[in-house]
């Protein structure tokens, strides 16, 4: 049931860029503020507000949260299909991410308290399959809704399947008890309670232990990169590749979602394999990933057809999600009970306004501005400039795999 609001989650964050196209011709927005409405405007109130959902969420009943966050962004969803010009779309698209907001840090923290360490990298992992699974669902169902109807359409059917899904929420998940699975046989039970962490506290704790800092920087990193590929991969198919809408539907969502889903859930088994012997394969994995994509991403970007590309598009649809499901597991099992959603969105906050903000709005900014060199291939040129990032996305995980030995050596966890 959680998995099922994290697709509804991310397929209704991904049909602004899903039904680009149309809704450019519609309302006749740019590239610049294509990417703008799709990261910055979306990732500040996402990551902000993220942060007190998350604190209540820790002392409060998660699951009632999660119901009334899923509630929120579905009807904002109906609402971006209502929107008439530019700066009612941007509205909506702002309340949308308000209500998503509490979708994700409580459902770690569920998970967390549903499986023992050394089952909790799968669990997530196979929760993971959110994202792609919404990414497929959204290209397949809001492509083929808007070619047989309207772009406007396919926002308020699937924004209604997702009030649906807040009143299935409240029924069908039971609130576990938090902590419940982190203590072994072996050690002594629990006299008492232990307070409830602080919010300043857990803050303080997540920015200043180089570990969790740095895995928050390196899948921010990381993010750039996929939130700015995701976000203009369809307008590129279809505007520079060629591709029809019934043709996206068709091909590159099973792609979408098989290509992410498998990234996602051999990472989380990875994870669960080596990170119990050696921490750090928490960053060694996604950095090893993320050199292996850049050839295809490539390849991607300067194939002449869209089969060609779509071909390429398998390489980093898989590798590039390498990252999200040892980052989830590292932060979810590093810190304790009652902290565990505030870090959560604290790790969402970083990674999503480096990313989510900043690299769609980045793209669309550097598309519009090659437009005059390159009319005819400028958003081309734009996904060229990506590689850089890729980069500085594996320094980051370098160094966090140091920080991770580091803190092993110290602790005698090695």
């Amino acid at each position: 049931m959680l998995c099922f609001v994290y697709v509804l989650n991310f397929l209704d964050r991904q049909l602004l860029s899903i039904l680009a196209k149309p809704i450019q011709d519609d309302l006749g927005i740019t590239d610049g503020q294509l990417g703008l409405i799709s990261g910055l405007y979306f990732a500040v109130f996402y990551c902000f507000i993220s942060i007190p959902v998350a604190w209540l969420a820790d002392r409060t009943n998660r699951v009632r949260v999660l119901s009334i966050a899923c509630a929120l962004w579905s009807a904002a969803t109906i609402a971006c299909g209502m929107a008439s010009a530019y700066p009612q779309l941007v509205a909506a698209r702002m309340a949308v991410g308000v209500g998503e907001a509490g979708g994700v840090p409580p459902s770690y923290a569920i998970i967390t308290d549903y499986f023992p360490p050394g089952r909790r990298g799968t669990a997530l992992g196979l929760y993971n399959f959110g994202p792609p699974l919404g990414q497929a669902l959204g290209v397949a169902f809001g492509a083929a809704i808007a070619a047989a109807y309207s772009w406007r359409s396919a926002f308020q059917l699937l924004g209604a399947v997702g009030v649906l899904a807040a009143l299935a929420v409240i029924l069908l998940v039971r609130e576990p008890r938090r902590g419940g699975l982190d203590i072994a046989p072996a050690d002594p039970p629990v006299a008492a309670p232990l307070p409830k962490a602080g919010f300043r506290e857990t803050v303080v704790m997540f920015f200043t232990r180089p570990a969790l800092l740095l895995t928050a920087l390196a899948t921010g990193a990381t993010q750039f990169v996929t939130y700015a590929l995701l976000n203009f991969t369809t307008l590129f198919l279809m505007r520079e590749k060629g591709m029809a809408l019934t043709q996206v539907a068709v091909y590159y969502a099973p792609l979408i979602g098989i290509g992410v889903s498998a990234g996602m859930y051999v990472s989380g088994r990875l994870i669960d394999r080596f990170g119990t012997r050696a921490k750090q394969s928490y960053a060694l994995i996604p950095a090893l990933a993320l050199c292996a994509a850049v050839p295809f991403f490539i390849g991607f970007v300067w194939a002449p057809s869209w089969p060609l590309a779509l071909l390429f598009l398998i390489g980093p649809t898989f590798l590039n999600y390498f990252y999200l499901s040892p980052a989830v597991t590292l932060v979810q099992q590093e810190v304790r009970p009652d902290q565990r959603v505030l870090s959560g969105a604290l790790l969402l906050l970083v990674m999503n306004l480096i990313g989510l903000g900043l690299g769609p709005t980045y793209l669309g900014a550097v598309s519009d501005l090659l437009r005059a060199s390159d009319p005819r291939n400028f958003l081309q040129l734009a996904f060229y400039t990506l590689v850089p990032f890729y980069g500085l996305a594996v320094l980051l995980f370098l160094a966090l795999a140091r920080a991770l030995r580091t803190e092993a050596t110290r602790t005698g966890d090695l």
